[in-house]
């Protein structure tokens, strides 16, 4: 007999049709004359119910069967009788794969906290909830490499190992193969990195943008979509040691090619996964809805789809960082000392709070701020001619914040040179970067996208911890 998958049989099947499908139990009720089975295998967000007669050989099965037992089952599809499917199997055998001892087996047909599923992420994709994060995320990561592939960007694999730093932070993972307990060390007692395995210092990346950009003078269009790591001691729902990030590069275009290629991406991905992944986006948004009913009025979310069509539905408000402090500093919650980091003097970095009144409260649409103060922005965004700002942007959601930060790149060399010499980045571990800006050097741009903060956006959830198979943070390295 055929295997099938539940996907297929839900969409295409019907009654009368024999078949056999492989999956695990989510739940199982038994009475004296008939037993019915909810069992999913991963095709699909949705289940299928089982039904199994009380004379059939099938039903001597039940002692054996609980919540996580893999199970084969044959028989035949019929209609329904019950409400919420138009179709179930009609089981003639059923033959246990894999044994789940209700007594040692950590989830059960409850509800389980966030908290206690990130203790157990090795079985967590098996919940209802994490199975639709996670088909979402492999959608959107799908749609990423569309998007790019049908503009026709190339993808461009950067090192995970590199001895410089992009962002000029310093919050890096240091690579290393020396004997930490007899660390080889020079004449002047500081560590002899010439014997270590690259013969210098090596970190794990913070960032694709730099080798992307050479690329893209070459190629023209490029794209990374790879692991980036920052050795923050960030414990925030919002922060993560280890991600992936989305980095494209574009030769011959300036700030606002930058910002249409970032918006026109954006509202592809949201796009793409309402019409790809509506099983999924519609168990997401009852959930959250549940979660929204015990707050304050004021500090509810809005309804997940309403979010989502929120993008779609508007233009990105384009404004510059002058324009976003006026606004900032002569606001209610500013005046009224509501915000955590008062709005005071041009130049300040804003917060997320900031960024999310611009978006829910004064624009009501997403929001790029451009033209940053020079000063807490990376040395290689291009300088505008005041001497005081450059052209950063940042892209603004609701509910998060900043989703992407970008920038049109310095091209001239000179200018360039000096601004790696005022930040105190040592000139030989940029060497490269800078002899791009000698020969044929043009107009370029590119941003950054955090994958899991998309996730997050994109499926509702609270805690970036939930939209990554493995979360890696401070002290907690598991699995």
């Amino acid at each position: 007999m055929q295997k099938q998958f539940v996907k297929e049989v839900l969409l295409e099947s019907e009654a009368g049709k024999s078949l056999m499908l492989e999956g695990w139990v989510r739940t199982k009720r038994v009475s004296k004359n008939v037993a019915f089975i909810t069992l999913n295998d991963g095709s699909t967000i949705k289940n299928i119910q089982i039904v199994v007669d009380g004379n059939s050989d099938a039903f001597k099965q039940m002692d054996n069967i609980h919540t996580g037992t893999a199970l084969r089952v044959s028989g035949k599809l019929v209609e329904s009788q019950g409400a919420g499917q138009q179709i179930e199997l009609q089981a003639d055998d059923i033959i246990v794969l894999g044994d789940a001892d209700p007594d040692k087996y950590p989830l059960q047909p409850k509800k389980h906290s966030m908290e206690f599923l990130r203790e157990i992420a090795h079985l967590r994709f098996r919940t209802n909830t994490f199975n639709a994060v996670f088909r979402i995320r492999h959608g959107l990561t799908f749609g990423i490499h569309k998007f790019f592939n049908d503009r026709g960007f190339y993808n461009i694999h950067t090192p995970i190992i590199t001895g410089s730093d992009a962002e000029g932070a310093g919050a890096m993972f240091r690579v290393t193969t020396l004997n930490l307990n007899d660390i080889p060390k020079t004449d002047d007692g500081s560590v002899d990195v010439k014997q270590d395995f690259f013969g210098k210092e090596t970190n794990l990346t913070v960032s694709g943008q730099l080798e992307a950009e050479l690329a893209a003078l070459a190629l023209s269009k490029v794209y990374t979509f790879g692991p980036t790591f920052r050795a923050e001691n960030s414990n925030t729902s919002r922060h993560l040691a280890e991600f992936w990030m989305i980095e494209p590069e574009i030769a011959f275009c300036d700030i606002k090619c930058n910002m249409d290629i970032a918006e026109e991406m954006l509202k592809y991905l949201v796009k793409y996964v309402i019409d790809n992944f509506p099983d999924e986006l519609e168990f997401l948004r009852k959930r959250l809805q549940d979660e929204e009913k015990n707050k304050k009025q004021e500090d509810r979310s809005m309804d997940l789809m309403e979010k989502l069509q929120f993008i779609l539905e508007n233009d990105f408000a384009r404004i510059t960082y002058t324009e976003a402090f006026d606004v900032l500093r002569n606001s209610k919650p500013n005046k009224k000392k509501r915000f955590e980091f008062p709005v005071e003097e041009w130049g300040m970095d804003f917060q997320s709070e900031h960024e999310r009144y611009l978006v829910e409260k004064y624009y009501k649409k997403p929001v790029i701020v451009t033209d940053y103060p020079k000063d807490i922005k990376a040395f290689y965004m291009k300088q505008n001619d005041d001497n005081k700002t450059v052209r950063g942007m940042d892209v603004l959601f609701p509910g998060i914040g900043e989703i992407i930060g970008g920038s049109q790149r310095e091209e001239d060399y000179d200018k360039l040179l000096n601004r790696i010499k005022e930040m105190g980045i040592p000139e030989k571990d940029v060497w490269w970067y800078l002899e791009t800006r000698k020969f044929g050097s043009v107009v370029h741009s590119g941003f950054g996208l955090g994958f899991e903060r998309l996730v997050l956006f994109v499926t509702g959830m609270s805690n970036i911890r939930d939209v990554i198979p493995f979360p890696r943070t401070p002290k907690n390295a598991e699995f």
